[in-house]
């Protein structure tokens, strides 16, 4: 037992390490409310790769150190603003997104089944906490054509991300069971 909580732990800060490191890939556009940036891609792999258990605790601790101070948002940024500002739904949907895909990817080995999942969870359920959250922020409104519109910026480099994270997640999950099994 012992054992197992020590891998959660240890899964889970390497993957919060991973979403700091991707936080500073990030591109901001003058038209978009929010920059772009390499955050949903460790979304997708911790979600693709660890399981519900695991990418919860990996998204929920780097929510907590980011609320509470610790430069691992997006570009070193930290606080409790970020997660009550324009990108706190985002944030709060990589917590949802990455155990949506690792409830729904199977044991993680098809592709089309893992993409499938990285598209749900990665990107429908993200943007459906994000997105509102956004709009709300910045018109106090749920909905606002001009900013969600905006936002369908992000699609092509989150398929770009959805992409990767199969290939990559498909790839350790092979590489994992193999290792196990040897």
């Amino acid at each position: 037992m012992r054992n197992k909580y020590l891998k959660d732990m240890m899964y889970a800060a390497v993957f919060t390490g991973l979403m700091t490191v991707l936080g500073w890939i990030s591109i901001t556009l003058p038209v978009l409310p929010a920059p772009i940036t390499g955050q949903t891609l460790g979304v997708m792999l911790a979600g693709v790769i660890l399981t519900p258990k695991q990418a919860g605790l990996s998204m929920t601790t780097y929510i907590a150190l980011g609320a509470a101070g610790l430069p691992v948002f997006q570009k070193g940024g930290a606080g409790i603003a970020y997660l009550t500002g324009p990108t706190g739904g985002f944030i709060i949907g990589f917590l949802i997104g990455a155990i949506v895909i690792s409830l729904i990817k199977g044991d993680g080995k098809g592709t089309l089944k893992v993409g499938a999942a990285c598209i749900v969870g990665g990107m429908l359920a993200v943007y459906a906490i994000g997105i509102p959250w956004l709009c709300f922020e910045i018109t106090g409104s749920l909905f606002s054509w001009p900013h969600v519109v905006s936002t369908l910026a992000f699609v092509p480099g989150d398929i770009i991300k959805v992409f990767i994270a199969t290939m990559i997640g498909v790839r350790v999950n092979k590489s994992l069971e193999y290792q196990l099994s040897a």
